[in-house]
């Protein structure tokens, strides 16, 4: 069962299909809802766990077949609102009320549309860069492998056959100390 997603284009409406399964609720007269997918009643709590763990939720009335999401996806907002003194602000919930003529309608649809999908960009996006920095905390070595890329091998390459030239000269300055030493001391035996 494939979902349709509408989207506002210049006072348009467009209809686009996507693939997203979705959880069908029949909605009863005794205001019960139920969840045809997992053979089970649910509440607004339970719709409101679908919906943020990425399902699809369509809500039809059982005897009409009428399409109820909308007021039922407002009621959830509603009912979470009663819960936290931050909700929606006034302000928006104003203009939502005030848009009632279809052409502002679809504009602030759209516009709320267009700002939950930036958020959205915004929020992978730095769900991304978190993830980034934790493996970067996790393992610095390999970060600090990464970031250098080629410098790294180059610099060991060189770094050893540097220490072995510094050793090599540090062995024949001892060399040379060794053999005044000893000369001395032949001189110094020879005098005596």
């Amino acid at each position: 069962m494939s979902r349709y997603c509408c989207v506002v284009v210049r006072g348009n409406i467009m209809a686009k299909a996507t693939s997203t399964p979705e959880v069908l609720i029949k909605k009863y007269g005794n205001r019960r809802l139920y969840d045809t997918a997992g053979s089970r009643y649910v509440n607004l709590d339970d719709l409101a766990a679908l919906v943020r763990s990425g399902k699809q939720v369509r809500v039809v009335d059982a005897k009409s077949g009428r399409d109820l999401t909308r007021v039922i996806l407002t009621q959830i907002i509603t009912e979470d609102a009663k819960d936290k003194p931050t909700g929606l602000p006034l302000e928006l919930l104003r203009q939502l009320i005030m848009a009632s003529d279809e052409v502002r309608q679809e504009f602030l649809m759209w516009y709320l549309k267009s700002a939950f999908d930036t958020f959205e960009k915004l929020q992978g996006a730095v769900q991304n860069r978190l993830s980034e920095v934790q493996s970067a905390i996790l393992s610095p070595v390999d970060m600090m492998k990464r970031l250098l890329g080629g410098a790294a091998t180059s610099a060991q390459r060189t770094e050893p056959d540097s220490e072995v030239a510094a050793l090599r000269q540090r062995v024949s300055e001892l060399e040379q100390r060794l053999k005044k030493s000893g000369r001395g001391k032949q001189r110094s035996r020879s005098r005596g």
